[in-house]
């Protein structure tokens, strides 16, 4: 077999020739243009692809257009073995239909007044009904909408070209000044909806498939309590409202905070620690309900995951239902109910009181510019800390990765692996305390 790219000597009104292939397989042979161009003094006879540094005139760059070519010759060498696996002979019409069926992008018109938006809305309730999508996904794909529409209210599948794509790349860097991290999830979600609608017909801009672009990225900053601040957090009695409470900064810095609501940090004090000792997510601890508490041990099905985990009591998770027993019914939940927005405000309030304060350096980047952040340890502190809490601290007790991930659900290291890459770090510089003996 054989598979030979060339260009077309004919040019187009930017001055690019189209890249044509011819596939032989067995005798039969078809010479199609493969739908991508480059300008004719930037191609390279030799390796039959686009030199390196190459940008077309409809904005593709080189890389693009030669992974999409090595793509098509993958295809078909593929393509020969089956044939030659089944002692099969196709013509020059099959070859030609598979050609069509797998990289010639047929033009689908987008019905009139049906943009892009049209399409994103059908695809977000085919795969929020398919999938049954939690009320946190669809929130994310709304935010994600919202941001779509900040970056064009026009959009057409037309415009997610390469060059489209690396301007919504830098929308989101510069006006929305979002990190490394966050657009390469709204990259995900992108092209997730892209896959879907060139998959229903609706989109031939193929462009998002080898769309790659180099975000420099750092591992995020696993925030938990350790043993001692997590001790002073559970056993904290908080003062009632309009209470000055004195306070010390790490800096040594004094300085006076009122209690303005006493009632919501005692809920919050509770439930974010009954987090920290038995690995529940916050989601899971307002659905718990008192018929999942059976002496000694929970049995509850996940929100997220809908996984059904039975979970030990330890005595401090004991000491907390203890607080609540009396307003049980049979039917009602374990805790009074605090919005997980509510719980982040008065848990950052809760550790400031606590004086959980010590400097927490974050890294990361935006573009290519290195940001490094430092803040006091309460003000990272949410909901989902709570579990964090528990697997680093079961950790560092000598507690197995097996048996912790019995508890959380996890169900493989690769999850599991950045808490025991904080913990082997915790381990290193309790040991270095032996030094300053």
């Amino acid at each position: 077999m054989a598979v030979n790219f060339y260009l077309d000597k004919r040019t187009d009104k930017n001055g690019d020739c189209a890249i044509r292939v011819s596939i032989s397989i067995f005798g039969a042979r078809f010479v199609s243009s493969t739908g991508y161009k480059t300008p004719p003094q930037k191609w390279d006879d030799g390796k039959q692809q686009v030199k390196k540094g190459a940008t077309a005139g409809n904005g593709l760059t080189y890389s693009t257009i030669n992974a999409a070519l090595a793509k098509m010759a993958e295809h078909f060498t593929a393509y020969e073995n089956r044939c030659r696996l089944e002692n099969y002979r196709p013509t020059t019409e099959e070859i030609k239909r598979e050609m069509s069926a797998n990289f010639i992008r047929q033009r689908v018109a987008e019905p009139v007044g049906q943009g892009v938006f049209h399409f994103f809305s059908l695809f977000v309730e085919e795969c929020a009904a398919a999938s049954q999508w939690t009320l946190g996904t669809r929130e994310k794909f709304t935010a994600f909408e919202k941001h779509l529409k900040e970056f064009n209210p026009n959009l057409h599948f037309s415009d997610f070209s390469e060059r489209g794509l690396n301007s919504f790349v830098a929308f989101l860097r510069d006006k929305l000044k979002m990190r490394n991290t966050t657009i390469a999830k709204q990259l995900g979600f992108l092209k997730w909806f892209l896959r879907w609608a060139t998959a229903k017909g609706h989109n031939t801009t193929t462009d998002f498939q080898y769309f790659a672009p180099k975000l420099k990225t750092t591992g995020k900053k696993v925030i938990f309590l350790e043993w001692e601040e997590l001790m002073r957090v559970f056993e904290y009695s908080v003062p009632e409202n309009g209470t000055k409470v004195k306070l010390r900064a790490a800096d040594g810095r004094c300085y006076e905070k009122v209690v303005s609501d006493a009632a919501a940090l005692r809920k919050t004090r509770d439930i974010f620690c009954f987090c920290c000792f038995t690995s529940l997510r916050y989601s899971d601890a307002a659905n718990l309900k008192c018929a999942n508490i059976d002496g000694d041990a929970m049995t509850i099905t996940t929100i997220k995951t809908a996984d059904t985990l039975r979970i030990e009591l330890n005595k401090y998770a004991k000491r907390i239902l203890e607080r609540y027993k009396a307003h049980w019914t049979n039917d009602g939940f374990v805790f009074p109910h605090l919005t997980n927005q509510r719980m982040n405000f008065y848990l950052k309030e809760l550790c400031e009181l606590c004086e959980i304060n010590t400097p927490v350096t974050e890294t990361y980047y935006r573009g290519v510019e290195r940001v490094d952040e430092t803040h006091p340890k309460f003000e990272l502190m949410s909901t989902h800390a709570g579990r964090r809490t528990f697997i680093c601290n079961a950790l560092m007790m000598g507690i197995s990765a097996e048996i912790v991930m019995k508890w959380t659900g996890h169900s493989d290291y690769k999850s599991m692996k950045p808490y025991i890459d904080v913990t082997n770090t915790a381990k290193a510089e309790a040991m270095r305390m032996f030094d300053e003996r």
